[in-house]
């Protein structure tokens, strides 16, 4: 067959970092000369960028090659991604998957599909940010990857294993994909990576992440957002510069992981209950209604009921917007695997469901605060499919829905009144004059 002329199709998994580099993987193929279809049915190629974040994340992506495989045997199935790097060549465990690309090699893609053939480097070998520049992109909000890797071996985390040492991208790399960005007309950036607080530490005179938000200010972006940051790396210096920023929407995803000391001593998280109270509060306070989101992991090996009481009793205090929950989940490799005290399934699915409820508390009464509050929004290019109102996205990182069809009004700022929360909507009306 001439693999030029085939359909590709990409499904991706997990983190924000994924979805953009699946973005250069699409635009290095249509460059090529293959042509990305958005039905898996109608593609000659099958494309996983997966995630191995958690047990589970595995099982999925292997799950869905599988599904593929099963019902079109003639597919040729591409595995990437965390569990492709994890792996490794293991055909017999990735017996579903015909060609398998670590995560670095993924960006080598043309030549593997080329070749029909597999790659997957040693992730440690690799010292320097791989930069590839996205110059197509098809979403309202730029994803902006500006750093890769993770330095802090989290007792129960394989990322360190899938992504290597942390690496930074350069802030020369960054402007030019913001101007590209900004050239498309895109209004919004999100920066993300694997763990960009780690970002600048690798480079030249050690700068921070402060130093590189400040050349992003001056950039011709209208907003920006962070994507999750581990709390020891928010500090006050960081804090001051962006409650002074007119560009930084005050969206912060906090990588708790627990808010319980001792647990956290045992992840290898080095900060205490306390300081992520502090934290919290203080994010309050220098901000307008921020959106003060968080990960917390439940049934950590040794977490006793004591424990989980703790971090509830410390989140029901703590004034956040969000609780994303995930029940431990032993990891290959890791310390925490080989940790006494390992928790049953019911006892992690039961905390899982108590913090769950509570994280659902919290965002029903963070969207109540906000109703009858003006924000600016960002309106995206589509309507929703049921209400056929336009969506759009405030600075605080609501989803608001603007009863109108005037597709003139996509991809622009508008200032707004939000109205009402109904049948799980949140609407708002453009502020006129």
């Amino acid at each position: 067959m001439n693999f030029e002329k085939r359909k590709f199709y990409i499904k991706t998994l997990g983190c924000k970092a994924n979805q953009l580099e699946s973005a250069v993987i699409a635009e290095k193929l249509c460059s090529a000369g293959y042509e990305q279809t958005y039905k898996h049915n109608e593609a000659q190629i099958y494309i996983l960028n997966s995630c191995s974040v958690t047990e589970n994340a595995d099982i999925d992506a292997l799950r869905l090659l599988r599904h593929e495989k099963t019902n079109c045997p003639e597919v040729l199935t591409v595995l990437t991604g965390c569990v492709a790097q994890l792996s490794g060549l293991d055909f017999d465990k990735l017996r579903y998957a015909d060609i398998i690309l670590g995560n670095d090699d993924k960006f080598c893609i043309v030549e593997a599909l080329n070749a029909k053939e597999s790659s997957v480097s040693d992730i440690f070998t690799i010292k320097k940010f791989n930069n590839q520049f996205v110059h197509e992109y098809s979403k309202t909000r730029g994803y902006l990857k500006i750093q890769d890797g993770c330095n802090n071996y989290c007792t129960y985390c394989t990322i360190p294993f899938a992504r290597g040492i942390s690496r930074s991208n350069s802030v020369e790399n960054i402007l030019s994909q913001l101007a590209i960005y900004t050239g498309q007309g895109i209004k919004e950036a999100v920066l993300t990576g694997i763990h960009i607080g780690q970002w600048g530490a690798d480079l030249s005179g050690a700068p921070n992440l402060k130093d590189l938000l400040a050349a992003i200010e001056e950039s011709n972006i209208v907003r920006y957002r962070l994507g999750s940051l581990n709390p020891l790396e928010i500090t006050d210096e960081l804090l001051c510069f962006l409650s002074r920023s007119e560009k930084f929407c005050p969206h912060f995803h906090l990588s708790l992981q627990s808010m319980n000391t001792k647990t956290l001593k045992a992840m290898n998280r080095h900060y205490t209950a306390q300081m992520c109270l502090e934290l919290i509060e203080k994010l309050n306070s220098l901000f307008k209604n921020p959106f003060i989101g968080c990960d917390v992991i439940v049934g950590f090996p040794g977490e006793s009921e004591s424990d989980f009481d703790e971090t509830f009793e410390n989140l029901k205090t703590a004034e956040l917007s969000a609780i994303h929950v995930f029940p431990y989940s032993i990891r290959k490799n890791t310390k925490a695997a080989q940790m006494q005290e390992q928790l049953p399934l019911s006892v992690k699915k039961q905390r899982a469901e108590i913090l769950h409820v509570l994280g659902s508390e919290k965002t029903e009464r963070f969207i109540e605060k906000n109703i009858g509050q003006t924000a600016e929004i960002l309106i995206e290019k589509r309507l929703d499919k049921k209400t056929g109102c336009l969506k759009g996205v405030t600075r605080n990182y609501l989803n608001v829905l603007l009863d109108s069809a005037d597709k003139n009004l996509c991809n622009t700022i508008q200032n707004v009144k939000i109205l009402k929360f109904e049948a799980g909507n949140l609407f708002c009306n453009i502020i006129e004059g």
